[in-house]
């Protein structure tokens, strides 16, 4: 996104709203720090669709390399002349301190398989491949930062769960309805967006192609699924609340810390339903209607940051064939300028 284009869209997308909405309670420099790691998270999202676009696999595929690195150094990379690599070293570099060392690795670890799975998905559209359901379901876990998001509860809390917490069966239920609500609800908000691009990391394009569902179809089975998360969540929330009181039964200071802390990250659990929800009816990132190309969002640009070029290749299929008239539509324009 361009200066000019954030100045213009940055307020109507609504990015730093929601995580406002589903992380209350934390410090300000912590909200500030995930809202920032949330705006980024778009951003990026937004590069990669334009680098699969236009074919510029050496630019991604550099990109995620300098990220790794950025990941595990991040004040080595502040200053990085890739934007996307030094605002997300600042991110990490804030988001890494509050807590200790067990969970910077674990997050580190998180995020090192969220940037593996935008690759993954990265060569899945470079040749059109639509994976199966079962598969879409396992990369969109991964794609989305389900891990990642659930450990920004702890920071939000600002208390490291033990592990006998974290991987209890509740908690971990109740943090996996939470998310998969989050992405099969922003699969069903994105699907009119990403049908026009050729996208095809999409639940509602799974089933498509894979279980011969019409498009009415798969939108009811994915708002089946979205409804499946909210009633998940609500049966097992009683369970993390016995899990939390039996943290306190022995009435020590700790064990009444730590309860207070299972239930903070449970509240805000639970407020990612109605935060997720109200973005996407609010963010002008899926208001496709009221663009003029909706496979080209209207807040994005196709040139690479500080003006670098990769000659790009043209996809396959009908993208391509977009691609190429867009292609001359611009090189038009610039005769015409000229």
């Amino acid at each position: 996104m361009e200066p000019d284009l954030a100045e213009l869209h940055a307020d109507g997308l609504r990015y730093t709203d929601l995580v406002a909405g589903y992380y209350l309670g934390a410090p300000d420099t912590i909200l500030a720090s995930i809202a920032d790691l949330s705006v980024w998270f778009f951003v990026w999202d937004d590069r990669h669709d334009r680098d699969t676009v236009h074919g510029r696999g050496r630019s991604w595929f550099a990109l995620t390399a300098d990220l790794r690195t950025a990941l595990v150094a991040p004040r080595s990379h502040l200053h990085h002349e890739e934007p996307l690599v030094a605002a997300f070293a600042d991110c990490v570099q804030r988001l890494t301190q509050p807590l200790g060392r067990g969970w910077r690795d674990r997050f580190v670890a998180h995020f090192a398989d969220v940037i593996d799975s935008y690759d993954e998905e990265f060569r899945n559209r470079a040749v059109g491949e639509v994976p199966t359901v079962d598969t879409y379901v396992k990369l969109r876990r991964r794609t989305f930062g389900h891990e990642v998001w659930l450990d920004l509860l702890e920071l939000a809390a600002v208390r490291e769960l033990p592990e006998h917490i974290r991987e209890n069966e509740a908690y971990r239920r109740a943090g996996m309805a939470t998310q998969d609500f989050s992405a099969w609800y922003n699969d069903l908000c994105s699907l009119p967006k990403e049908l026009a691009g050729d996208e095809v990391h999409n639940l509602g394009i799974s089933l498509i192609q894979h279980q011969g569902l019409s498009l009415e179809e798969a939108v009811s089975e994915v708002r089946r699924r979205v409804s499946g998360c909210v009633t998940e969540f609500l049966f097992i929330e009683k369970d993390v609340v016995a899990l939390a009181d039996a943290a306190a039964a022995e009435g020590t200071f700790a064990g009444v810390e730590l309860r207070s802390a299972v239930l903070a990250c449970l509240d805000n659990m639970r407020n990612w339903f109605s935060s997720v929800y109200w973005f996407h009816h609010e963010s002008g990132r899926y208001r496709v209607e009221s663009w003029s190309d909706r496979s080209h969002p209207p807040y994005v640009s196709d040139h690479l940051p500080g003006g670098g070029q990769e000659p790009a290749a043209p996809p396959a299929g009908p993208r391509g064939q977009r691609w190429r008239r867009r292609r001359a539509s611009a090189e038009n324009k610039k005769t015409g300028d000229a």
